[in-house]
């Protein structure tokens, strides 16, 4: 017996808004980031490479110009995935950042991916106390 999913709205309603499913379109019950694509880099940049121009031709001209930093590079850029709860990766999947490739929500994978996702961050280490003034020891 195969359990066919609820309908996100009544029939007859508007369709729910929010995130949808990468691999069916129901209503998204997870996220994770993957990296973006070679195209979607792209893109990414010509938008900001839009707004800095646009930034530079509403500057008031008797201040100083603004100051945009640099370009941000592929390995600053992230973009969601969703994936229903029939669709979704494992949570310690889902706590990483998958590679530009993965594949995810992909059924014949689940729960992971095709990627070998990013290794989690490393944590700060907790800070040193300042030591206790004189004669508080």
């Amino acid at each position: 017996m195969t359990e066919t999913p609820a309908p996100d709205a009544l029939p007859g309603t508007p369709p729910l808004a929010g995130p949808t499913c990468g691999a069916c379109g129901a209503r998204a019950a997870v996220q994770w980031q993957r990296r973006l694509t070679d195209t979607e880099f792209a893109a990414h940049l010509a938008l900001e490479e839009a707004r800095r121009v646009e930034r530079l031709r509403l500057a008031d001209p008797q201040e100083p110009p603004p100051d945009f930093g640099p370009m941000p590079t592929p390995g600053e850029c992230v973009t969601p995935v969703f994936g229903c709860a029939a669709h979704a990766i494992n949570k310690d999947a889902a706590a990483l950042v998958h590679q530009k490739t993965c594949t995810a929500p992909d059924p014949t994978h689940l729960p992971g991916c095709t990627c070998t996702p990013e290794p989690a961050p490393k944590p700060e280490p907790d800070p040193v106390p300042a030591p206790l003034p004189p004669g508080w020891g």
